[in-house]
């Protein structure tokens, strides 16, 4: 397992580790996929995660689950070392990777997607060149500001897989327009990404949680187990940019799945 620095003399090393298990299916049976959820952390930090990051995620990991629960889903709370990410350690990014591996070691060969919220989303991003995973959803990612002196944010990890941003509008502290640049980039590279623009909403993507999950639970469980995806993902992948990157997320999109 990666160990983080020691913080006092004498003290062990932080580990990273995964949560319990979120599933509902079978008890019994194998698991047919698995969804890494990644929590939101700090730019720079040494201090341990932060409980509220990890809380604030359960809903999403109990939703992917639900959903998937026919297939075999299994999801898990990815419990970094610490909170930063720390410059080019990128240590969240490194803790991400690691958990494919503990998820495969455990699991076997079953695909994977990394779904990250924050700098959870960047760290899901970053972390897409394992073998197993096949898809991220990235929610209200943190990324740096351009930098001309600095390398940009790597995005060649993620050709081959099936790729979904989502971003509020009125997010204060990780800015949208940044996402959006960055998907432009992906998708000179790769087709499979497309990008929902949630009208008004902050970085917590609470005033529209309902169609967030709902979205959330579409596009993993569609890119894990081959469904098809509802019509509006489907027409965001399809769509040229900056169509297919600014896909405003239509009010009651959980209610118009029963109808498909």
């Amino acid at each position: 397992m990666l160990e983080a620095d020691r913080s006092q003399e004498g003290r062990s090393p932080r580990r990273a580790r995964l949560g319990r298990a979120v599933s509902t299916g079978d008890p019994g049976s194998a698991a047919g996929g698995v969804v890494l959820v990644l929590p939101d952390g700090e730019p720079v930090s040494t201090r341990r995660p932060s409980p509220f990051a990890y809380t604030e995620l359960i809903p999403l990991a109990r939703t992917l689950a639900r959903a998937g629960a026919a297939d075999g889903l299994v999801a898990h709370l990815v419990r970094y070392r610490c909170r930063g990410w720390n410059g080019t350690d990128a240590q969240l990014a490194a803790d991400a990777a690691w958990a494919v591996d503990e998820a495969v070691r455990r699991y076997g060969d079953v695909p994977v997607c990394l779904v990250g919220h924050g700098m959870g989303g960047r760290a899901a991003l970053r972390a897409a060149a394992h073998p197993a995973v096949n898809s991220v959803l990235a929610m209200a990612p943190w990324l740096p500001e351009d930098d001309m002196a600095a390398e940009p944010e790597p995005v060649r990890q993620l050709a081959g897989r099936r790729v979904l941003i989502v971003h509020g509008t009125n997010d204060a502290r990780t800015d949208p327009e940044l996402s959006f640049r960055l998907a432009e980039r992906v998708k000179k590279a790769n087709r499979d990404i497309c990008r929902f623009e949630v009208h008004t909403d902050g970085h917590a993507l609470r005033q529209h949680r309902a169609e967030v999950l709902a979205l959330a639970a579409d596009f993993v469980t569609c890119s894990l187990f081959a469904r098809s995806y509802a019509r509006p993902v489907a027409d965001a992948l399809a769509a040229p940019p900056p169509l297919g990157l600014r896909m405003p997320l239509a009010a009651g999109f959980g209610r118009s799945l029963l109808h498909r």
